[in-house]
């Protein structure tokens, strides 16, 4: 699924301020999921994959799509 900058940016700093909470020892809450110290692991791969799908829609807003199609057409020798 495609995100938007916007989007990506917003669901970004949603986790960022998450793991301030959980680092700072107190919990957070995302939709109904209560996070609390021991689930900083989770909190962070969320950080990583939300960085990657703003670079991901920044580079598809610059024209620059990290993904190409290319034709192959086998051949008998």
């Amino acid at each position: 699924m495609a995100f938007t900058v916007a989007e990506c940016k917003e669901r970004l700093q949603i986790w960022l301020n998450a793991e301030v909470a959980i680092a700072t020892g107190q919990s957070y809450v995302i939709d109904n999921r209560r996070l609390e110290r021991a689930n900083l692991a989770q909190v962070r791969e969320q950080i990583k994959f939300w960085k990657r799908e703003l670079a991901a829609a920044q580079a598809g807003a610059n024209g620059k799509s990290r993904r190409r199609a290319v034709r192959i057409v086998p051949r008998d020798l």
